[in-house]
């Protein structure tokens, strides 16, 4: 949505290039204006940076390097960056222009989404980030605010390069992201890497599915001290029966230690999709509850069962945190130095369906065994008896322990590490589990890369050390993921790049060529076909129409009328001869006067107008015998005669002793002799 407030640059042009039409949107390093480039006639995001960080020229030179970088990442699901520069004292990045929403807005409306709302709208942002992650770039400020949401459904995530030109800026080591999203090594200092951007999606992913953030606090540094010290709980917490896999998809997302989390988006998305495929309509259409589905900070109060919340006598001098829903971190400032050792906050018990049932199970065995231990001892026995039942009690727990120390040791619980399977076949990826003491299952599942049949991989992976007992699922290719190419002829060439940018193709070669019916820049044909089936990034040519061919207007001014109306037929247009006639004294009768247009271009079928000469006009010729030589020739010229004057003796007297012609019609323009005496 467009803010619609007073400010100094709307209705401003920015470097002479963008015209500031409004404002739409504040943050804490930009604002975000909605711009129109002057020279490509298009909008654009222009983002004018605030005057703090524009003052700084060792970060606009950074800014510069990584707007240049960010720029030559293209992906259907990143917003791109499209210049950089500075106007006077406003730095300023302009980007590609998403009319729609938020993610944020998403949330704020519907709060908790069902199963398969989220995952559907989190994929494409974790596919742009795995594209970006493999070229290098790491985000920093994964958050709902900057995944973009177009009106026509396309998702893209914004920002790039930003965060991290500001962190390079500041030399204090201040900390540069939205603390709610903000990953443990980033709180603590560390460097950041593609693991920190995943650490920020599996918390979106956490606010999507419950409609809350699991960390809170009054102010900022208690949510960064939680994501540094609390683990984010299971999302099933606060939605009873969600999947235990989307559960375990956002805790590895989310886990403290990088090292325990997917290495990068593209890790990530594998996983991602393997759960959208698997996962049945009934989990992925699970509605959460009212209470869960109420928008962040309307706590909903929850009664805990006495016999697993028992009263605690807190130490004296520590107030006792107060309550919150379900699966949420209470928010709390930093321990002081006296109790930096205690384990603070402590964590909170499992509610929720499932934790009832644990509960109820571990009461139950509790009682079983109570029902089964004697009090006392009914008959004493004697001691021998009892020595020898010692006796075998010792060998049998001798045999047990050489048992168990072989089947840990060397037996099917011993441990061992998961070989490489990726690139073979199936029969070739069991025979090296069967080898390695493992028994194996398979599942399909779309790559890009790896041929239909081969291996992409195993789960869990190559290198990672399980007991031998504990099944591999071997991960299968089904080939790359094909969807059908949209329709792109008869529209243009701008709405053919949405509807690529939509489908998540690319724009292959781009013809031109001329056609008598298509208006210029509509697309005439695509290659491959509408219809075909593609994996995403398959780049699609078109050939774009230039509009009629335009035809010289041939010349055809004195040419007799026939001959004038070949030509231009001949040259594909079309002769127009004018009904009036017109006399000319310099083109015969019959031959083209004039046309129209005279030179330029038309395109085919286009009319010249001819103008056709009636030839010279016949006038009158008068005597003029007997008149003085001057008046005759100034009658005769006015009358359209050339004079020509051949004096006699001189043409002493001036008077005119003959005339030729006289007295009789001639051509206009002809010659008359006076002969002058």
């Amino acid at each position: 949505m467009q803010e619609h407030v007073s400010d100094p640059l709307v209705g401003t042009l920015v470097d002479n290039r963008y015209a500031v039409t409004s404002k739409l949107a504040r943050g804490g390093m930009s604002t975000v204006y909605l711009a129109v480039d002057q020279r490509l006639d298009r909008e654009v995001a222009l983002k004018v940076l605030h005057p703090h960080l524009a003052a700084d020229e060792n970060f606009l030179g950074r800014l510069g390097r990584e707007a240049k970088a960010a720029a030559r990442l293209s992906h259907p699901h990143v917003v791109g960056v499209l210049d950089q520069g500075s106007d006077g004292h406003a730095a300023y990045l302009v980007m590609e222009y998403i009319k729609g929403h938020t993610l944020r807005d998403v949330i704020r409306d519907r709060g908790a989404l069902p199963p398969r709302l989220a995952l559907a709208l989190i994929d494409p942002v974790v596919e742009g980030l795995g594209a970006a992650h493999a070229a290098g770039f790491i985000h920093r400020d994964v958050k709902p605010e900057n995944v973009l949401i177009a009106d026509d459904g396309r998702i893209k995530i914004g920002d790039f390069g930003l965060a991290r030109a500001v962190t390079s800026s500041t030399s204090s080591g201040a900390l540069i992201g939205t603390v709610a999203y903000i990953s443990p090594e980033l709180v603590l200092g560390k460097p950041a890497d593609a693991r920190s951007d995943v650490y920020a999606v599996g918390i979106m992913l956490y606010e999507m599915l419950t409609g809350r953030q699991p960390f809170d606090g009054e102010v900022p540094i208690q949510v960064a001290y939680q994501h540094v010290n609390g683990v984010v709980g299971p999302p099933s917490d606060l939605v009873p029966g969600l999947a235990a896999e989307v559960d375990e998809l956002v805790q590895w997302c989310t886990a403290n230690d990088p090292e325990n989390r997917p290495v990068d988006g593209n890790a990530l998305l594998q996983e991602l999709r393997h759960i959208r495929t698997n996962l049945t309509d009934a989990e992925l259409d699970l509605l959460p509850p009212a209470a869960v589905a109420a928008a962040p900070g309307q706590h909903q109060t929850e009664v805990l069962a006495r016999s697993s919340n028992p009263t605690t006598l807190m130490p004296a001098g520590r107030p006792a945190a107060p309550a919150h829903p379900p699966g949420q971190r209470p928010g709390l400032a930093l321990p002081d130095e006296e109790d930096a050792g205690a384990a603070w906050p402590p964590p909170l018990p499992r509610t929720g369906k499932r934790a009832e049932r644990r509960a109820e199970k571990e009461d139950a065995r509790d009682r079983a065994r109570a029902a089964v231990t004697p009090a006392r001892t009914l008959r004493e026995g004697n001691p021998r008896r009892r020595g020898l039942l010692w006796v075998i009690v010792l060998i049998l727990a001798a045999l047990l322990a050489t048992g168990a120390g072989w089947f840990f040791g060397m037996g099917p619980g011993a441990p061992a590490a998961v070989p490489a399977v990726a690139n073979k076949t199936v029969a070739q990826a069991q025979q090296l589990l069967d080898a390695a003491g493992f028994r194996s299952t398979t599942s399909e599942v779309f790559d890009d890369q790896v041929p239909t049949g081969l291996v992409v991989g195993s789960e869990p992976g190559a290198g990672t050390e399980i007991r031998k007992f504990q099944p591999v699922s071997l991960l299968v290719s089904k080939g790359p993921q094909l969807f059908p190419l949209p329709k792109l002829s008869g529209g243009t060439l701008d709405q053919a790049k949405d509807a690529l940018n939509a489908a998540g193709m690319a724009l292959g070669t781009v013809t031109e060529q001329f056609d008598e019916k298509a208006a210029a820049g509509t697309v005439l044909s695509q290659d491959p076909a509408a219809g075909t089936p593609s994996r995403h990034g398959t780049p699609v040519a078109m050939a774009v129409s230039k509009g009629p061919q335009p035809i010289p207007v041939p010349s055809v001014v004195g040419k007799a009328k026939g001959e004038a109306v070949n030509a231009i037929e001949a040259a594909g247009l079309k002769a127009d001869v004018a009904r009036d006639e017109v006399f000319d004294r310099s083109v015969p009768e019959g031959a083209v006067v004039s046309q129209a247009p005279a030179n330029g271009t038309l395109t085919r079928g286009g009319t010249v107008t001819l103008t056709i000469s009636k030839g010279p006009r016949m006038v009158d010729v008068p005597s003029f015998i007997g008149k003085q030589a001057s008046e005759a020739r100034k009658s005769l010229e006015a009358l359209g005669f050339q004079v020509r004057v051949n004096n006699i003796l001189g043409g002493f007297f001036g008077t005119v002793r003959d005339q030729d012609p006289v007295n009789r019609k001639v051509p206009e323009g002809s010659v008359v002799t006076i002969t002058v005496v």
